[in-house]
């Protein structure tokens, strides 16, 4: 265990070398790449009005979303009818669909509780 943790540190000691070595130069690139998304007047007003287009282009694209939501609720109900022409493929793909969804519940209820997926505290 104490091996372990070891080489954790020795780890973290690099990439934390690594991000004040190169930390900067990464962060004045992305900015550059990403100028034309920057306001040029970082004003609270500015920033309630960029909030609140997000807000409303977001509302106004709800019923577009709620069309989308039914044509494949549609789908489902037409493949749930034809269930015998399944393929095996098909059912492959919505088993372990259906296993991800059950184990993301499950770890979402651990980790809500404050537990931890080993069973250990930290």
């Amino acid at each position: 265990m104490a091996s372990l943790m070891r080489q954790l540190q020795s780890k973290a000691a690099v990439a934390t070398e690594l991000a004040a070595k190169h930390g900067s130069t990464f962060y004045k690139r992305l900015l550059e790449e990403n100028k034309q998304y920057i306001q040029q007047e970082p004003t609270v007003q500015k920033c309630q009005e960029l909030s609140k287009q997000l807000f409303y282009t977001r509302l106004a694209s709800l019923p577009g979303r709620y069309d989308a939501l039914w044509k494949e609720i549609d789908y489902v109900k037409q493949k749930i009818f034809a269930r015998n022409d399944l393929k095996l493929e098909e059912l492959g793909i919505a088993a372990l669909f259906l296993g991800e969804c059950y184990a993301w519940f499950c770890v979402g209820e651990i980790v809500g509780r404050g537990g931890t997926l080993t069973g250990y505290k930290v």
